[in-house]
């Protein structure tokens, strides 16, 4: 379901949607609300209590013991509900925890599995901050917020039952303030749903200005953009400041004016209390339970007024959440399963336009590589080349035409099939914060043997330097693996292809990044790499592709030559126009 196709939902639906993850959770939600509703409960029995001792306290103290009773009953309504709210907060908070975790691993495995085109479109920092924040504002609407509601509810109803029990008269006049809290609370929920909305797009704003200063701090030092950076930073963080004083406003505003129409209430109550106390028609103790009630109940009122900034900051959480949660992933109708494939890659006629470009990156593009062999794309920046790389495993679909391996149309063959015989090194080597063993026997093949590791290391002729580190194949590489060379970590990736053999390589500029020294242990590991294989190789070197089975020269997403190396030099045509000027510029 694409972001146009998701269901707008009302904040009733949300919020039930939110409940739904609760469910798997119910005992202790359960357990919690009964222990919170009991702690609720307990509370009108201080006010009974006080009217009781009142009455009739002072009188039994001169004759008996009894008058105890009254501090000993106080102490154990505390007591009781102190127990009561501690096992209720404790498992209603366990259940929030387990919510915020799940919500994040479902968040996570959408994310793992979101078409390469989502990730062009959505910058990575707002990704981040949905899963990282946005997910705490969800778990504070769907059980802290709740918890409130409970909890306070049950309060409210309890106390109001005690008042209307007292004097039903003097409670209809708290009645009639309800409607006007009612529409102070209404107003204020749309502004502050709009402000969070807003402040979680700053945050993920924060999140992408931090990652793209710490990712290329050594830009910034060597273009002196640390002011600019520090601008940056302090414009976006400003505006989240703003947004969130805009929402403080909104949730501070709310408890004074619910207070202002409980203080009519209160006063007008105690106007008529106290008359009706001077005509004998209530009691002392009546009168003082009466007001004690009265003054316990604008504690929970409070809080429930309140709690409308939670749910509405928590509901716009939720919207956030779920959009990504309701994404599709990438398309796979595909049902033929081809094993280990031979190697064999037909293009015919593709043409493909990325989402929005204003003209098309491939056009009506043929070749075939047949198993084992090499095939060289090369052509100016914007020719194709790297295009070609990303539709044979699928990362877009085609507009038009068709690729095949072995025969089968790749939208026929399912996806992880198809990816399994399939094995990419790249210019930018992706390496995670692990260690190099974890780095080499990656995703499928993580189960590998040291043996094994240790052989597709030396393959890719990486052994000698992994050998010379303290802790070889345990040696934590850090963040994409600074620790390491360009041309070490070009090794590993590599090594990494070794391991997975699969039949079909794509090496998408693999030593341009290089100096010379590095590109020759590279290339070697290459040559090695290559034997048996179906390569699409991608150049900027040409010198790099001579030996290359047959070259193909893109233009302008067109193939204009197809040829060996001594071919296409000989017809003095594109290819040979580029090799000339590559030789002039190293010379």
């Amino acid at each position: 379901m694409t972001p146009s196709q998701t269901p707008q939902l009302n904040s009733t639906q949300i919020y039930l949607r939110l409940l739904n993850h609760v469910r798997p959770y119910w005992l202790a939600f359960v357990a919690a609300i009964v222990c919170m509703g009991l702690s609720s409960v307990v509370e009108p029995v201080f006010p009974a209590l006080m009217k009781g001792m009142l009455d009739n306290g002072f009188a039994t103290a001169k004759d008996s013991w009894d008058w105890l009773l009254y501090p000993a009953a106080i102490v154990g309504v505390f007591l009781a509900r102190a127990l009561l709210g501690f096992i209720g907060d404790y498992a209603m908070s366990w259940v929030a925890y387990n919510v915020i975790t799940e919500l994040r691993q479902v968040m996570f495995e959408r994310i793992v599995n979101l078409p390469v085109s989502y990730y062009s479109e959505h910058v990575s920092g707002r990704l981040m901050s949905r899963v990282a924040y946005d997910v705490n504002g969800v778990a504070g609407a769907a059980t802290g917020a709740l918890t409130t509601l409970v909890k306070d509810s049950l309060s409210v109803i309890g106390l109001l039952g005690w008042l209307l029990y007292l004097n039903w008269k003097l409670t209809l006049v708290a009645f009639a303030m309800v409607p006007f809290i009612a529409l102070a609370v209404r107003a204020f929920s749309g502004r502050l749903r709009r402000v969070s909305r807003g402040i979680q797009a700053s945050q993920g704003t924060i999140t992408q200005v931090l990652q793209e200063a710490i990712e290329g701090h050594k830009v910034v030092k060597i273009f002196g953009g640390q002011q600019y950076e520090c601008d940056r930073f302090r414009g976006v963080i400003q505006e989240q400041r703003r947004l969130n004083m805009r929402a403080s406003i909104a949730a501070a505003a709310q408890g004074p004016i619910v207070q202002f129409f409980a203080a009519i209430a209160l006063a007008t109550i105690m106007a008529i209390a106290l008359k009706q106390a001077a005509s004998d028609q209530t009691t002392v103790g009546g009168f003082v339970s009466f007001i004690t009630a009265m003054l316990m109940l604008l504690a929970p009122v409070k809080r429930l007024t309140d709690v409308n900034a939670t749910i509405q900051r928590g509901l716009a959480a939720a919207e956030s959440v779920f959009s990504v949660m309701d994404e599709a992933s990438e398309p796979d109708s595909g049902t033929v399963e081809i094993g280990r494939a031979k190697g064999l890659v037909e293009f015919a006629n593709v043409s493909f336009a990325y989402p929005g470009a204003e003209r098309s990156a491939l056009k009506l593009v043929s070749f075939t590589a047949e198993p084992g062999e090499s095939i060289a794309l090369v052509g100016q920046s914007g020719s194709g080349k790297t295009t070609i790389a990303n539709l044979l495993p699928r990362f877009y679909q085609i507009d038009e035409g068709a690729i095949r391996i072995d025969g089968h149309m790749i939208e026929d063959i399912r996806l992880e099939c198809l990816r399994d015989n399939i094995a990419l090194v790249s210019q930018e080597v992706m390496l995670f914060n692990d260690t190099i063993a974890a780095n080499i026997a990656y995703g499928v093949k993580k189960g590998a043997s040291i043996e094994e590791i240790r052989a597709a290391a030396q393959a890719a002729h990486a052994l000698e330097f992994i050998e010379t580190l303290p802790e070889g194949f345990a040696t934590q590489i850090g963040e994409k693996g600074l620790k390491l060379s360009g041309g070490q970590r070009q090794r590993l990736a590599i090594a990494r292809a070794l391991l997975k053999n699969a039949p079909i390589l794509i090496l998408d500029e693999a030593t341009s990044a290089l100096d010379t020294e590095s590109e020759r242990h590279v290339q070697a590991a290459l040559e090695t790499l290559m034997k048996g294989r179906t390569t699409i190789v991608i150049a900027h070197r040409l010198s790099t592709i001579e030996s290359a089975d047959r070259i193909l020269v893109l233009r302008g997403g067109e193939i204009v030559e197809s040829g060996t190396h001594g071919e296409l030099l000989s017809r003095n045509g594109a290819y040979a126009q580029l090799h000339h000027l590559q030789v002039a510029e190293a010379a």
